[in-house]
């Protein structure tokens, strides 16, 4: 979780480096909604595996509603922002780097 931060915060940088304030908050704003979908697919492993029994309705509605919340959002955050789709959709990528990255360290590193 906290090299997903730190990737954030990084490529928010080099985005406000490299293309301007209006990318760097799309990418921000792509990042942070990486992190929360990831949090919230972690909570629900961690009750799925800690109860042994399957989600509640509740939870199943919930994590498919939340692409429907993700892409108005999306919408919201170019069409009110200026950013464009790309930095938005490379700061949505930024938690599955996290996870690569982690993969290979634990690959690369012996314990």
């Amino acid at each position: 979780m906290r090299l997903t931060l730190f990737l954030g915060a990084v490529g928010t940088a080099a985005v406000l480096a490299k293309y301007g304030v209006r990318d760097a908050l799309g990418f921000l704003a792509g990042a942070g909604l990486s992190y929360l979908s990831f949090r919230s697919w972690v909570r629900l492993a961690a009750t799925v595996g800690m109860s042994g029994k399957a989600p509640a309705t509740g939870s199943a509605v919930f994590l498919a509603l939340r692409y429907v919340v993700i892409g108005l959002a999306i919408y919201a955050i170019v069409k009110g922002l200026g950013s464009t789709p790309e930095a938005l959709i490379v700061g949505l990528l930024v938690s599955f780097a996290a996870l690569a990255l982690e993969l290979l360290w634990s690959a690369v590193v012996p314990k």
